[in-house]
């Protein structure tokens, strides 16, 4: 266990920091030195010879982040690291897993190509958007779930009456699971959209009336979908609506939606950083003990899945 070091790229450090204290171990030095054409180099400024390194990066836009871990590892590869472990607690690109329409780059696989390439020994993510991404890499992944703490969150509210819904077919597993271990009912949500990021319409398939209902989703990015979903299940009797997702993404008028929504609050794990100013319903549940202890698991090797709610 005293064989590894832990870094942070520039834009997951609020988190790094976060599992180095639970690790109780302090985080490794590194440098990031940007130039004035935007170009940017990394630098680690302690010895890494012989050790196991774990770098910590999400790579939410924009593609500096995903550049700056590339360059992370290219750096511990070439300093002598023993092995590096890529930590990605959101992995961008995710989305674009397949072929759904012609003459489309499958970017999930690209972006895993790159990671592997640039000489990855093991990836740590979480809920990835397609489980079988994780047979896009060349290596071990360690795929976490953000169930682990977003369940136990459910729980507290103490709700009665709960009703667990997926806000389109693409997450009707997730929230099944989730019905399933709460023992509660499950609703589906059936849209279709004009274009990426547009809903045109949504129908419920279930019975909300004097329900608190939870959606869950992997991912929220301009919160048309969810908040759509909310204020027809409002308009159909829910007695309260709230949402919880495992990434921040939050791009564009996300906010201002959840705001004006139905939504009582909207909950998140902190995969990716948000600005709480923008909103005051979106709250956000740390995912650095998890990491931790996984990292711990790792180095020790110990079997992660006891980790796993469901």
């Amino acid at each position: 266990m005293n064989n590894f070091l832990v870094f942070s790229g520039s834009a997951t450090r609020y988190l790094t920091e976060k599992i180095c204290a639970s690790l109780g171990v302090p985080m490794g030095k590194i440098n990031f030195t940007k130039f004035s054409d935007g170009e940017f180099g990394v630098s680690y400024e302690e010895s890494i010879r012989g050790r196991d390194i774990f770098i910590v990066q999400s790579t939410f836009p924009n593609a500096d982040n995903l550049m700056e871990l590339l360059l992370m590892i290219d750096a511990a590869k070439r300093a002598s690291a023993r092995t590096i472990n890529a930590v990605i607690p959101y992995f961008g690109w995710a989305r674009q897993d397949r072929k759904d329409r012609p003459r489309v780059a499958i970017g999930a696989k690209l972006v895993a190509d790159m990671l592997t390439v640039a000489g990855i020994d093991r990836i740590i993510t979480m809920d990835l958007h397609a489980d079988q991404e994780q047979g896009f890499f060349d290596c071990p992944v360690d795929h976490l779930y953000a169930s682990s703490v977003l369940l136990p969150y459910v729980q507290s509210l103490n709700l009665e009456n709960i009703v667990i819904a997926a806000p389109d077919m693409g997450s009707s597993k997730r929230a099944s699971t989730y019905s399933k271990y709460l023992q509660c009912p499950l609703v589906l949500c059936n849209k279709t959209r004009e274009r990426a990021n547009q809903v045109s319409s949504m129908q419920i398939i279930g019975e909300v009336d004097g329900a608190n209902v939870v959606i869950v989703d992997d991912m929220v990015d301009t919160a048309g979908t969810i908040t759509m979903a909310a204020n027809i299940m409002m308009e159909n009797g829910a007695k309260s609506v709230r949402a919880i997702a495992s990434h921040c993404v939050m791009s564009g008028p996300a906010s201002e939606r959840i705001n004006a929504s139905a939504l009582e609050e909207m909950v998140f794990t902190d995969s990716i950083p948000y600005d709480f100013s923008k909103s005051s319903k979106v709250h956000q549940i740390s995912i650095a003990d998890l990491i931790a202890e996984t990292i711990r698991r790792v180095q020790s090797n110990e079997s992660i899945s006891s980790q796993y709610l469901i």
